[in-house]
């Protein structure tokens, strides 16, 4: 708890934020630590747009009433910048997302941004750091040191819903570089993992590659994929969602996988 008071003093020398919030494990233990240190002098600001499923905008806003902080959601288009999924897709849309943020954070009187990036994230292949320091975003949990498992550990203690929720992205992050999205391809995708959920694989990704969707569960669950009625099941839901083939990754899910498509 020395950790934590030292995190809400060091969010308190801030003055006022907005907490950059979509209701993961960490802006969500952040947006907890903001109420605690500021009170009403924090905010949360949830951009919603096709590519975030529409489970994670819901819960983003459950989440918020619990803590106590006020919330703001914004609707917002894909940017053609990133319509094609270029290499440096994930740079672009937090450059555009963030400073949608800071925009709309500033006409509410709050000059100070803050997302939770953690000490953990500076060993990981992350393009969207660049833009969070390009545009002056603040992240308290990494400058004092937070790793995910410390937050995980607090926010348990702190009664938070998603102490132990799995680590979630973008829906973009589904589909390979340099390929145009489709909102109507964002929605199938979603659909599909969202079944596979209602089976019991919290940690699911599905990958669309045009007609072939590639099931990552979590490697330790991969042996319940062992199931012969199972496969039929999962094969012939997501058939009738438009894909021609199912398979599954033999490895199990692999955070950024599709960045080996450009040697990350």
């Amino acid at each position: 708890m020395e950790k934590f008071e030292e995190l809400k003093s060091y969010i308190k020398k801030l003055e006022s934020v907005a907490v950059a919030f979509s209701g993961g494990v960490d802006s969500t233990f952040l947006a907890f630590a903001a109420k605690e240190a500021l009170g009403d002098k924090a905010i949360a600001i949830t951009i919603d747009s096709p590519y975030i499923p529409r489970w994670e905008i819901k819960e983003s806003i459950e989440l918020a009433k619990q803590i106590g902080i006020k919330h703001i959601v914004i609707q917002s288009n894909i940017h053609d910048t990133i319509l094609n999924n270029p290499a440096e897709r994930c740079y672009l849309c937090k450059k555009i997302v963030f400073s949608t943020i800071i925009d709309k954070a500033k006409t509410m009187g709050v000059n100070v941004v803050v997302d939770g990036t953690n000490f953990d994230d500076l060993d990981d292949y992350r393009p969207g750091l660049r833009a969070l320091t390009e545009l002056e975003v603040v992240s308290p949990l990494m400058e004092c040191e937070w790793t995910k498992e410390m937050i995980r550990q607090v926010s348990k203690r702190a009664k938070l819903e998603t102490h132990d929720k799995p680590a979630y992205a973008c829906l973009l992050t589904r589909i390979p570089y340099d390929t145009t999205i489709e909102v109507e391809e964002l929605e199938r995708i979603e659909r599909a993992e969202v079944y596979m959920m209602t089976l019991g694989f919290r940690a699911v990704r599905v990958r669309s590659h045009g007609d072939i969707a590639r099931i990552e569960v979590a490697k330790e669950k991969r042996k319940l994929l062992f199931n012969e009625d199972l496969l039929d099941k999962i094969s012939s839901e997501l058939k009738s969602y438009g894909y021609k083939y199912v398979a599954i990754e033999a490895s199990g899910y692999s955070m950024g996988s599709l960045n080996k498509q450009i040697g990350k």
